[in-house]
């Protein structure tokens, strides 16, 4: 018969077991973001996600996506996808924390998840490794790799990283598959409206693709605006 103590024990072990199981995983996550800090990334998680899904109807469905480097994507692209998504970005070291309180502000007065507060640093992070779920335990884990990814990159590497493999409709990821998707042109051929047309989508790309009404073209112009002061790496 097992005593009180044998259990103890037994869920000691099974403790210890899980922390070292999170700790290996933690290794593994952050010898990925160490590769990718020099290697580019073939593929994220929610692109191999997003297959998934497609190929679910069409068995032969692809993915629309072309890496392109840093110095081939529109200053006007960076400008806009950081005045629209994360206008501290070269302040911050992963997390806006100004950011989090509006957007907690937000939701309060709205009653509802109207705003996230996430900054690229950690839409990176998530798009790279996890999901679109909204747990706290993803949210813990998004930190960490936010953590990790700000310590061995520097902001140039993630927002070139982020406009590669950022969704932009459905099956469609980055900026160079967006550009020709949307205007025809290269990622590095976007004007300034161009480009803030395309920023002002990321919230919601598979949405906006097909229902792009005043409302957000409002929201377009209003960026396109603030682009002039947006400083990107």
């Amino acid at each position: 018969m097992r005593t009180p103590r044998t259990w103890l024990g037994w869920l000691g072990r099974a403790l210890l077991a899980a922390l070292l199981l999170l700790l290996f995983w933690q290794i593994v996550l952050f010898t990925q973001v160490i590769w990718w800090s020099r290697f580019d990334p073939d593929s994220t998680s929610f692109m191999r996600m997003r297959l998934a899904e497609l190929r679910q109807t069409d068995p032969k469905a692809t993915l629309r996506h072309q890496w392109v480097p840093y110095e081939r994507i529109s200053v006007h692209l960076k400008r806009a996808v950081v005045a629209a998504e994360d206008d501290r970005f070269l302040d911050h070291e992963g997390f806006d924390w100004e950011g989090i309180q509006r957007a907690l502000e937000k939701n309060e007065r709205k009653g509802r998840l109207a705003a996230g507060g996430s900054t690229i640093s950690q839409q990176l992070a998530k798009n790279l490794f996890l999901s679109p779920s909204r747990s706290w335990l993803r949210k813990a884990q998004e930190a960490v790799i936010t953590v990790m990814i700000e310590r061995t990159w520097d902001k140039r590497r993630i927002l070139e990283v982020y406009l590669n493999v950022v969704e932009w409709g459905n099956g469609l990821f980055g900026a160079e598959a967006a550009a020709r998707r949307y205007y025809g042109v290269s990622a590095a051929q976007l004007g300034p409206g161009q480009s803030a047309r395309l920023a002002v989508m990321l919230p919601n790309p598979r949405r906006y693709e097909h229902n792009y009404g005043p409302r957000l073209a409002a929201h377009a112009d209003r960026i396109q605006r603030r682009m002039a002061a947006s400083q990107v790496p």
